[in-house]
């Protein structure tokens, strides 16, 4: 190397943008090339695919998106022709749709890069549109060779290596990689296990903002020769940043990353809520508070995503609803300052039952009465979203969504449910965090203490028909997220019986996850393209344990 102080003063720009907002996202893009340029910075460096957003899904297919991507990628390069800017970009190439990185100077794309490795797992599914590049991109920065990657290019050693034989002395990588609650000790991992190998330094950064069920956490890094992380950019907001890059250094501290589990993906809640409802246009959203776990965490994420004055809570009680619950649920809402109101449904019960008795005579009451009223309670939601304009949010959680406990039209009825990938046992976590964020819990204790009940029945709770939710929550992880076998299940120590019973649910349930509204992902493996399950399917009456 000629610099006998290798540095780059490089800027970080992790952007929220929203798929296909083209005029929105060049214009964030053009700010970004503003501060870069006001800083004195060498290089921009932005995330994958930021033009069009991510995931775009089939918009690429469309010759006119396209155009609209290649007219604005040019653009660009004429803002600030000083600095080199790599921006993501698809591009049609000799009748190819490509994920690029573009590399903007001098007025020019003087170099594109395409994507070597498509990832085409969990919610990825990258060679339904692209085509795979094959050649190294590394390029000249005032005496500083740089090679250029795509995300999933380096989960794999292969792009890496061919950078550095490549004469690359850093590597820079942008990234649309969504969050997951254990995501960044991968990601630290991974530089270190390159490290060993190369001796590359890294510079990483990452979208950040909400898009349908992902949200991408940004946390943009620096990673010197070792593999070490000298540079931790916040979660889950969007940030720049302009640092000079001493990339050969090995004595900086290790920057940490301050963030617990709770707050990692409460945070990332609040975002997913916060980008759903503001990108697709609504201003306010709704619920229904029953005086319950879940409905309580959704309020107080609603609230926390869009302030209390655009959020209306509904209480919505019954013959079963006890008294404690019309409590919780009003001193709730008082605490928060929402929007409140309590609508009885006895009447309307009753008149379903009578229009009913001459069809229903002779039978005993059973789910279906139970079922009825979830979805009074459903119909009236959806009446208010549609005569105030707010969106209107389920409450079920993870574990109800598993083994169909959450009834269909009724509390599953919602445009989005941000606890569609919460354990029940993750939200009592939340619940608890959330509390201890200002002076005055804003949950109610007793909310968070009591038994879990549907309340649709006398003296009903959810341990009647469930077993204990820690219980059921490790077995949903194992079969669902781990994909271990029902045998391995058992040898982990649950009940024959308790495993067989879950894991049929989880079947026979699938119909009802298929008519769901979509959430926020925090999981490895989520319901939705994560979780590919036929609706018909024999498997459930031959499981491996009979």
């Amino acid at each position: 190397m000629q610099n006998n102080n290798p540095k780059l003063r490089i800027a970080l720009a992790q952007l929220n943008v929203c798929v296909a907002d083209v005029k929105g996202n060049v214009a964030l893009v053009t700010e970004a090339i503003q501060q870069a340029q006001a800083a004195q910075a060498q290089v921009l460096l932005l995330p994958e695919l930021v033009l069009a957003g991510y995931a775009q899904d089939d918009l690429v297919l469309r010759p006119d998106f396209m155009q609209q991507m290649e007219q604005s990628v040019h653009a660009l390069a004429q803002i600030a022709p000083e600095l080199w800017v790599i921006i993501g970009v698809p591009l049609m190439r000799e009748g190819k749709i490509r994920n690029a990185a573009c590399v903007l100077k001098g007025g020019e794309v003087v170099h594109e890069y395409f994507k070597q490795k498509l990832p085409n797992y969990h919610v990825f599914d990258e060679k339904r549109w692209f085509i795979e590049g094959d050649e190294t991109c590394v390029i000249d920065i005032d005496g500083v060779k740089a090679g250029i990657l795509i995300c999933e290019d380096i989960w794999h050693d292969e792009p890496v290596d061919k950078a550095k034989q490549a004469g690359a002395e850093v590597i820079l990588s942008l990234n649309a990689s969504p969050f997951r609650y254990d995501k960044q000790f991968e990601r630290r991992q991974l530089f270190i296990n390159h490290a060993k190998r190369t001796q590359l330094p890294f510079a990483y950064v990452n979208l950040v903002g909400g898009q349908d069920e992902l949200v991408f956490d940004g946390a943009s890094m620096l990673s010197d020769p070792s593999g070490k992380t000298i540079y931790q950019a916040p979660i889950l907001k969007p940030h720049f940043e302009v640092i000079d890059w001493e990339f050969t250094r090995t004595d900086l501290p290790e920057a940490p990353f301050p963030y617990t589990v709770e707050e990692q993906v409460y945070q990332a809640l609040v975002l997913g809520v916060q980008d759903y409802v503001r990108k697709n246009g609504f201003k306010k959203v709704l619920l229904g508070l029953s005086g319950g776990i879940d409905s309580a965490l959704t309020l107080a994420i609603a609230a926390d995503a869009l302030g209390a004055e655009h959020v209306t809570a509904i209480m919505m009680p019954f013959r079963y609803t006890a008294a404690m619950s019309q409590e919780d649920a009003a001193k709730q809402a008082q605490i928060m300052g929402v929007e409140y109101h309590n609508l009885p449904i006895e009447d309307t019960f009753k008149a379903f039952e009578a229009t009913l008795a001459p069809v229903f005579a002779g039978k005993k009451a059973d789910v279906t009465e139970e079922n009825l009223q979830a979805r009074i309670r459903g119909v009236l939601l959806m009446a208010m979203s549609n005569k105030f304009g707010s969106l209107l949010l389920a409450t079920s959680n993870k574990s109800e969504t598993a083994v169909g406990y959450a009834t269909l039209y009724g509390d599953m009825a919602g445009a989005f449910s941000p606890l569609k990938d919460v354990y029940k046992t993750l939200v009592y976590r939340l619940a608890q965090y959330r509390n201890s964020l200002g002076t005055t819990p804003i949950i109610p204790e007793r909310v968070i203490t009591r038994p879990p009940s549907a309340e649709l029945a006398p003296g009903q709770v959810d341990q009647d028909s469930l077993p204990p939710y820690d219980v059921l929550d490790e077995i949903l992880r194992r079969f669902m997220e781990l994909n271990e076998p029902l045998e391995a299940i058992v040898a982990a120590g649950f009940e024959r019986e308790t495993v067989r019973r879950v894991v049929n649910l989880v079947l026979l349930n699938e119909y009802k996850r298929r008519q769901a509204s979509p959430g926020v992902r925090i999981t490895v493996r989520a319901f939705g393209k994560d979780w590919r399950y036929p609706m018909t399917s024999g498997w459930r009456r031959n499981l491996p344990l009979v």
